[in-house]
């Protein structure tokens, strides 16, 4: 039950309803890890509460579990994302432009990209413009330009972050994957290289964190 501290607690959880008027959206469930009883309680809470629910890193599995005891779930398999909304998902806020260097960083930017659209944001993907054929990229630069907060996801050396902010005049939130051979490191070789780069105004977050970007570049477009 709801409780005057802003929190719903559930024994296993304490969920917090006041997320929402905090920051914006609702407290999203990590599921990894997770029983898909206590997945589902807690989304159930969070949909008692008059909330969105989006729930990362959701196998399938717990989906097709999941999907019949809460109506109207829906699931994004590449992304690994369950999500229930309410309102309709409009986009009415600026362009976020989501950009992976390879299609094997596609998984870590459509959690991105999905992040954002429940969240309202207007989203186009841009997928496959790695710095390995640099022309891929170039071609669209009406579109970067269009763009009001850029998420870039790569593995490999990373470097198509600091190629892109180098291009355009506003944020570029750099996602390192764990894409790529050996001594990549399993995405810390991608991550250092955003972390150094000479190009102003990447905010770097952590390794194959597709949720991460997508909510703070949601909090930059509004």
């Amino acid at each position: 039950m709801s409780s005057k501290s802003g929190f719903c607690d559930l024994g296993f959880a304490k969920v917090d309803i006041d997320r929402k008027k905090r920051r914006g959206f609702a407290e999203a469930i990590y599921c990894s890890g997770k029983t898909r009883e206590h997945i589902k309680s807690i989304a159930r809470q969070l949909i008692k509460n008059k909330q969105d629910v989006l729930l990362t890193r959701l196998d399938k599995q717990a989906f097709d579990y999941l999907k019949k005891q809460i109506p109207g779930l829906r699931y994004n398999s590449l992304a690994r994302i369950g999500f229930f909304v309410k309102r309709p998902i409009s986009g009415k806020k600026g362009l976020v432009l989501v950009i992976s260097a390879g299609t094997a960083d596609l998984p870590v930017a459509e959690e991105a990209a999905v992040t954002l659209e429940v969240m309202g944001n207007s989203v186009r993907r841009l997928y496959d413009v790695g710095v390995a054929g640099v022309h891929r990229v170039m071609h669209h630069a009406s579109l970067l330009k269009k763009a009001r907060v850029i998420i870039v996801v790569a593995g490999m050396e990373g470097a198509l972050a600091s190629l892109v902010s180098g291009l355009v005049s506003v944020p570029v939130i750099a996602v390192p994957t764990s894409c790529g051979y050996g001594a990549s490191f399993k995405g810390l070789a991608a991550l250092l290289t955003m972390l150094n780069s000479c190009s102003p105004g990447i905010a770097t977050v952590n390794i194959d964190n597709g949720f991460g970007a997508g909510y703070f570049a949601s909090l930059v477009n509004r």
